[in-house]
């Protein structure tokens, strides 16, 4: 399983958004529950955003890929889930 981190920023609806998709993928499949995922909020934390190459938020990386930046879907969310627990 790899560890996903997601950068988010308090104010970004997207990011808001995207947060209840991942609890609707918790609720339909238990196993994503174990899923080890570090938020952070690049505005809370932004030495540590720096140092990670994204534009928009939301934006999930699965170890150092990033998979997915910007507006999120329920579906987009599932692949990164899925893409952490190969």
């Amino acid at each position: 399983m790899k560890k996903i981190t997601m950068f988010v920023m308090e104010a970004c609806p997207y990011c808001k958004m995207a947060l209840r998709f991942m609890d609707a993928l918790f609720a339909e499949n238990a196993d994503y529950k174990s899923l080890d995922i570090q938020i952070i909020d690049e505005l809370a934390e932004p030495k540590i955003a720096a140092q990670s190459d994204y534009y928009y938020v939301p934006t999930y990386y699965v170890g150092d890929k990033k998979m997915h930046e910007g507006a999120a879907s329920l579906k987009k969310v599932k692949r990164v889930f899925d893409a952490a627990m190969e």
